[in-house]
C-alpha cells in the first residue's frame, strides 16, 4: 500500500530512514541547500525551488504552474513500491499543499473535502499554501473544489514546525 510521508527539514533524515522511502520531494526557497539522505538515489530526488508566499513579493518566487506540474509529473512516475517523502522547511505549508495535491491526483475518485479533512486530522498544524493548491486544482481539473476544501479546513494550529505524518494513498 503506497504511502506519502510529510515532514519538516529538521526531521528529514529520520523520516526517510523510518519509513524506508525510495523517493523524495524537496520544496525549498530557491537557492536553499538541502542534503539528500544517502538512502535516496539522486534520480529519485526532486528539488523544487519557490518561496512560501501566495502573492508576488520582491526577492521571492511564488509557486507557479511549472513547480506544481513538476511535482505531479514526478509523482506520476513514482512506482509506489516504497514510500515517498515530501518535505519543506517547516512541514506546514508547501509540503502539505503538495501532499494534498498528490493525494487528489492519485485518488481521483475521493472527494476533495474528504481529503482535506483527512489532512487536517493527520496534521493539525497543516496550512497548505493556497496558491500551490489553486494551481494544482486547475491542472487536475477539480473545478475549484480543492481550493474550497482547503479554505474549509482553515488555518492550522500555530506551530514552529509540523509533526511528521503519512497519508495512505490506496
Amino acid at each position: 500500500m503506497p504511502s506519502l510521508y510529510v515532514c519538516p527539514l529538521s526531521r528529514l533524515p529520520e523520516t526517510v530512514a523510518a519509513c524506508g522511502a525510495s523517493h523524495l520531494v524537496t520544496l525549498a526557497t530557491l537557492g536553499s541547500t538541502v542534503e539528500r539522505p544517502a538512502a535516496i538515489r539522486p534520480e529519485h530526488h526532486l528539488r523544487v525551488g519557490f518561496s512560501d508566499i501566495v502573492a508576488p513579493l520582491e526577492g521571492h518566487l511564488p509557486p507557479g504552474e511549472a513547480h506544481v506540474r513538476s511535482v505531479l509529473d514526478f509523482v506520476s512516475a513514482w512506482p509506489r513500491e516504497r514510500p515517498m517523502v515530501i518535505h519543506c522547511y517547516a512541514g506546514i505549508s508547501r509540503s502539505t499543499a503538495a501532499a494534498y495535491a498528490v493525494a487528489c491526483a492519485l485518488r481521483p475518485s475521493v472527494d476533495e473535502a474528504d481529503l482535506a479533512q483527512e489532512l487536517r486530522r493527520l496534521a493539525p498544524s497543516a496550512t497548505p499554501n493556497r496558491l500551490f493548491v489553486e494551481i494544482a486544482d486547475r491542472l487536475l481539473g477539480r473545478g475549484g473544489r480543492m481550493s474550497a476544501a482547503i479554505a474549509g479546513i482553515g488555518r492550522g494550529a500555530e506551530a514552529f514546525e509540523g509533526t511528521p505524518f503519512h497519508i495512505t494513498l490506496s
